[in-house]
């Protein structure tokens, strides 16, 4: 695989380098929220229910807007344009963690966790599936598996100079240093980053408010409707929905108790926290930028879909099952594998959907997913907490994980039987003028 020229390539160093800043940001703060949170609501305590119902309580939330919202922001992306829903999506994070800048007490972390929500509810899936459709509109058909597979592994990347810098900065300092990289962030894109997408026509000036906000209205109803008849009607893009659900729904569950698990469990610190994280990023590095683009074209996107799902699987029965504290080190390393299923997942998204199409098809399968991510906190936060407790029915605290891992066995059946052709430019192209005249006529 070749790229022609430096120039190709100069639209997606402009993408990733900020995404890498963000995701850095994001990435130091983790380990260090687990003890902060923990502090400030349960003082002196090494287990804190109400911290993992309250993390599980704004998933539940982010999770409920998060199925308007993601598909709503694609849309907008296919629209008015990449760059512009970038630089909002980003700039969310800036605010809660402004306030742990300021302070760190009860009051705080309670406030943090309001606005953390709120910026959830915009950046979480947004910045990946408006950066694929960017990718999307810069980098050939051929090339966007290996293009997607650098969007996830910069991602990778950033997690773990993230935990490098929580494993070494002193705990006072993550969250100014953090503010300063998401400052930075939405800078570097506004100067840099070049717009790919012609955006739509205003409306006519001469309309009356109550009109406008009907036609805002309708064509945003018009517009969800048609993202989801292009997935409905495709049954690559339908099948694949069906994967990104359970693949979620366990996943998504296992990330918002894992780390107050392995802390009741193991009496894990921010230290051994970092040290897990940074094992699962430096692994997915190699499979993201150095692996997959070479396997891709020998194997297609969907052996690579499947051998992820089962690295999913050997990553959560390892930890539900852990008798040891090395044992979720055992268990990061399969990060080299799950971490492969995202951007297999975005490729078939893109292959199977037209040109035009990309924001409003990552849009709506995000917010299938996040469906999941809304799901996953009702069962896995009490049943942890449970599980965690002197009254568990038997001695098997990572039982919740064992359950979570039964959604990826699922999701992986799904793609086993997923077909591997997709479709054609040529008759993507007929079926979308088939199923609707395009909106932004």
């Amino acid at each position: 695989m070749r790229w022609r020229t430096v120039k190709e390539l100069r639209p997606m160093v402009h993408l990733l380098l900020p995404l890498c800043f963000h995701w850095t940001a994001e990435e130091m703060t983790v380990s260090v929220l687990v003890d902060v949170t923990t502090a400030a609501l349960c003082p002196g305590d090494s287990t804190c229910s109400e911290a993992i119902y309250i993390s599980g309580l704004q998933q539940t939330v982010v999770g409920v807007f998060k199925m308007v919202v993601l598909p709503l922001l694609g849309q907008l992306a296919d629209e008015y344009g990449r760059k512009p829903l970038l630089l909002l999506t980003i700039s969310t994070s800036i605010f809660p963690f402004t306030l742990l800048a300021i302070s760190e007490s009860k009051g705080f972390v309670y406030a943090f966790y309001g606005l953390r929500t709120i910026s959830y509810i915009l950046s979480q899936g947004s910045v990946f599936c408006i950066s694929v459709s960017y990718a999307a509109d810069v980098i050939d058909e051929g090339k966007r598996a290996a293009a997607f597979s650098w969007i996830t592994g910069f991602f990778s990347a950033s997690h773990v100079l993230g935990n490098v810098l929580a494993r070494f900065l002193p705990e006072d300092y993550i969250f100014k240093v953090s503010v300063a990289l998401l400052i930075v962030c939405p800078v570097y894109m506004y100067f840099f980053l070049v717009e790919t997408v012609k955006p739509t026509p205003k409306m006519s000036q001469h309309s009356s408010f109550l009109n406008k906000t009907f036609k805002v209205v309708q064509d945003r109803y018009n517009s969800m409707k048609y993202a989801a008849t292009i997935v409905i009607s495709s049954p690559m893009l339908k099948n694949i929905s069906i994967i990104s659900f359970f693949y979620e729904l366990g996943m998504s569950g296992i990330s918002t108790v894992l780390l107050y698990y392995l802390k009741s469990a193991f009496g894990y610190s921010k230290n051994q926290y970092s040290e897990i994280l940074m094992m699962v990023g430096i692994g997915s590095i190699v499979s993201q930028l150095l692996v997959l683009p070479l396997v891709n074209p020998f194997v297609g996107e969907k052996v690579i879909l499947c051998t992820g799902l089962l690295g999913s699987i050997g990553y959560a029965v390892l930890y539900g099952l852990a008798w040891a504290s090395w044992v979720p080190y055992l268990s990061a390393s399969f990060g080299v594998l799950y971490i492969l299923v995202t951007p297999s997942t975005y490729a078939i998204i893109s292959k199977a959907s037209s040109s035009t199409d990309q924001g409003k098809a990552q849009g709506f399968i995000a917010g299938v997913q996040s469906i999941a991510s809304l799901l996953s906190p009702l069962v896995m936060s009490p049943l942890t907490s449970w599980f965690l407790s002197s009254s568990a029915p038997f001695n098997c605290k990572g039982f919740s994980i064992i359950c979570a891992s039964l959604c990826m066995v699922i999701a992986l059946c799904c793609a086993c039987a997923l077909k591997s052709e997709a479709l054609s430019n040529n008759e993507l192209e007929d079926n979308v003028e088939n199923i609707e005249a395009p909106l932004l006529s």
